[in-house]
């Protein structure tokens, strides 16, 4: 583990900048400033109530966009599959028969969650796929005057229970027990389409390029003019200034950040990401970015972190293959895992 002091931060020029909700992650290619004919091309779209962005380097302009095409429809077919909001995909019918039938699904949504009960397991629950049956109690958008009651609290999680979610393997089948529980992809979905995306378009040719989506950004390849993706990492309260800079190579950074959506009650500041286990909103921590190679598994475990807090969530990074993070405290102490380089320059 490592830490340093927040005022560690320079400036930028605010036109360089384009934030992206809950997050505390810039993305800024020098490259497409470029004089002459450029061969970066960027789409954005949205999907999962959220901003996309890919962006490949490729000198022939109809392939590029052929191959962001395949992209897009890729990601439009993963949000099909595991959106909870539309009737039509199989996450909804898993949700409406809880308590009654085991749903048979498709093994690429079998395996999703799958790999979601691992996370739930590894973290003893502070990340859980049935998150989505908590009641929304806690209101974040201004309406909120008191607090719930804790007999509220613990009844809105109640039926949250990761390991009452059951898995067939021989039936590719899903059952949750209990009638009225739920399961959503909120904290892992976003880095499964990327990570999807990204292999649509290596397939198709696309040598280096970015996936950005809603802030759960992948990066492989070179920029334009040569140089790695740089990922600026900026502190969560303070637009336009930068703590440091990442420089990667086929990597997923991910951050979850707590300072967009929270409300002041007695006296007290209370924040959007809410423990699973215990149904009260995390405290501690500003925010906690994930880097490593795969952005499904940054996803989960950027929220992981979070709720786990400082010691807790580096102490279970620092077991995990590949996996760096940095973490910034309430008291902006920054912290990252021991083999983690960052430059200020």
């Amino acid at each position: 583990m490592r830490s340093f002091p927040l005022a560690l931060i320079m400036d930028l020029d605010s036109g360089f900048f384009r934030r992206k909700s809950f997050l505390v992650l810039f993305f800024l290619s020098l490259s497409f400033g470029v004089k002459g004919q450029s061969h970066t091309h960027i789409h954005e779209s949205f999907h999962m109530g959220s901003p996309f962005a890919i962006t490949v380097v490729h000198e022939e302009e109809q392939k590029a966009w052929e191959a962001i095409k395949a992209a897009e429809i890729e990601i439009e077919r993963v949000e099909a599959l595991i959106s909870s909001w539309k009737e039509s995909s199989q996450t909804s019918a898993i949700n409406r028969a809880a308590g009654k039938n085991a749903v048979k699904v498709d093994p690429e949504l079998f395996q999703l969650i799958s790999r979601a009960q691992k996370v739930s397991e590894l973290s003893a629950g502070a990340f859980d796929i049935s998150y989505a049956s908590m009641d929304r109690i806690w209101k974040f958008d201004g309406s909120m005057k008191t607090l719930p009651t804790e007999d509220a609290i613990s009844i809105s999680v109640a039926k949250i229970d990761f390991q009452k979610v059951i898995l067939d393997q021989e039936q590719q089948s899903v059952f949750l027990q209990e009638e009225g529980m739920r399961i959503g992809f909120g904290a892992i979905g976003k880095g499964y389409a990327a990570n999807r995306a990204k292999k649509i378009l290596r397939e198709m040719g696309m040598t280096a390029g970015m996936v950005n989506a809603g802030g759960d950004l992948i990066a492989w390849g070179r920029e334009e003019d040569g140089s790695l993706w740089k990922i600026a990492v900026a502190d969560p309260t303070k637009e336009k200034k930068v703590l440091a800079w990442l420089e990667v190579d086929d990597k997923a950074v991910v951050t979850s950040g707590d300072y967009e959506r929270y409300v002041i009650l007695e006296g007290k500041r209370y924040a959007h990401i809410i423990d699973p286990r215990t149904g009260w909103p995390v405290q501690g921590l500003k925010s906690v970015s994930i880097i490593c190679p795969d952005a499904e598994i940054a996803d989960a475990l950027a929220t992981t972190v979070f709720v786990l807090g400082k010691e807790k969530g580096l102490e279970l990074v620092e077991k995990l293959r590949g996996i760096e993070c940095i973490i910034i405290t309430d008291e902006n102490e920054i912290v990252t895992s021991s083999k983690l380089n960052l430059s200020h320059e």
